[in-house]
């Protein structure tokens, strides 16, 4: 038997489940699954940054397989801080979804001039900001159902989320997937990741049989992006790489940009080393491009 540590919510739940249907088709023969709350699920008010930030998701499910009340931790990718907390190892990606954002309640080329969008998003809203400086934001927070349903209550013209998410719950009908050139998702969206304890060298085998390698090198590429700029950016980043070819050759489309999208910085970055291709395009949005001014306005 395996025990999978997840958050309680439709879509966590979901990833938790479908990692556990890769590990039966992998030939484990039962799996139990452990349901964790976390900072971020008890308080879906308070802007993320204000409750801890990259990690609100996910420091409760990691302790759990620490304690040993389960053996793998399934999140989000892009929950996850780029630093492994010491006694764990993100062993397995095991695939990838759609990774763009999605606008839900009307099309983007359809929105009126000073339409509001909802978004608990920095990213989402500066880059919105810069292709139309005339749309307007609120805050918008809570599990996929939630934030659809508040597009309503709140009565935004439209709610950004991952087109990842709504496909996973088979609510894409209303949904207007938006290009890259206009919104770069956030590091590892769409991805799932499993942790487990670095000692267990059983699960890591079991792991380690439903693992994507494409997938895992893309998301190692774009973490790797954002931990050289700093785990905690307190600015709009975002990466996507892309993995191809039969020498495996990695191509990083990376973004820097101020709060307000006033600003925004992009690079492109090829090479073969994930580690290198991430670092190798933060350090040219920070020092070639003027991204390090951007830092030093919010520091």
């Amino acid at each position: 038997m395996i025990r999978i540590a997840t958050r309680a919510s439709a879509l966590a739940r979901w990833q938790a489940e479908r990692v556990g249907a890769l590990l039966g088709a992998s030939g484990e023969r039962e799996v139990e699954y452990v349901l964790v709350s976390t900072t971020g699920d008890r308080d879906q008010t308070s802007e993320l940054h204000a409750i801890g930030g990259q990690g609100v998701f996910t420091k409760e499910v990691q302790q759990a397989v620490l304690d040993g009340a389960a053996d793998v931790a399934v999140h989000s990718a892009k929950d996850l801080p780029t630093a492994t907390p010491p006694g764990l190892l993100l062993a397995s990606v095991p695939e990838r979804a759609d990774p763009r954002d999605a606008l839900v309640g009307s099309a983007f080329v359809a929105l009126v001039s000073g339409a509001r969008i909802g978004t608990g998003s920095v990213l989402r809203s500066a880059q919105l900001a810069a292709a139309r400086p005339d749309l307007t934001f609120g805050p918008l927070r809570g599990n996929i159902q939630t934030r659809l349903r508040k597009r309503e209550e709140l009565g935004y013209d439209a709610v950004v989320v991952a087109y990842a998410a709504l496909e996973r719950l088979g609510l894409v009908d209303d949904a207007d997937v938006l290009d890259v050139g206009v919104m770069l998702p956030q590091v590892a969206q769409g991805a799932l990741a499993a942790e487990c304890r670095a000692e267990d060298a059983r699960t890591i085998q079991r792991l380690g049989a439903i693992d994507d390698r494409i997938v895992h090198v893309a998301v190692d590429t774009e973490r790797a992006f954002l931990a050289e700029l700093g785990g905690g950016c307190d600015l709009p980043c975002g990466a996507l790489a892309r993995v191809g070819g039969p020498d495996g050759a990695i191509v990083l489309d990376a973004l820097l940009a101020s709060l307000d999208g006033h600003v925004v910085l992009r690079t492109r970055v090829a090479g073969d080393d994930p580690v290198d291709v991430g670092a190798t395009a933060a350090r040219d949005l920070l020092d070639g491009k003027g991204g390090r001014a951007l830092m030093d306005d919010v520091a």
